[in-house]
């Protein structure tokens, strides 16, 4: 898909991410437990998405991109850290 070249990167940044041990299925598993169906089908959705042969929409390039980075921090911790250095 040359003509996509947000997705290109979202697929190269995102194939790093997911080359950690568990955060494909991690991943699957909250989608799943989101918009319904298996963490298997996820997790193949995911790979398929990840070989390019998929092309999804927005709303999901974006939510796997919120999993991945996980919970957001509390605002109050960023305070405490500049107290404590």
């Amino acid at each position: 898909m040359p003509d996509r070249p947000y997705f290109q990167a979202w697929l190269r940044r995102t194939r790093r991410q997911f080359a950690a041990s568990g955060r494909l299925t991690q991943t699957a598993v909250v989608l799943a437990s989101e918009n319904g169906g298996t963490s298997e089908e996820w997790s193949l959705r995911l790979r398929t998405l990840l070989e390019g042969g998929d092309a999804p929409s927005l709303d999901l390039l974006t939510r796997i991109d919120a999993v991945l980075a996980g919970p957001p921090r509390d605002r109050n911790d960023n305070i405490t850290q500049e107290f404590l250095f």
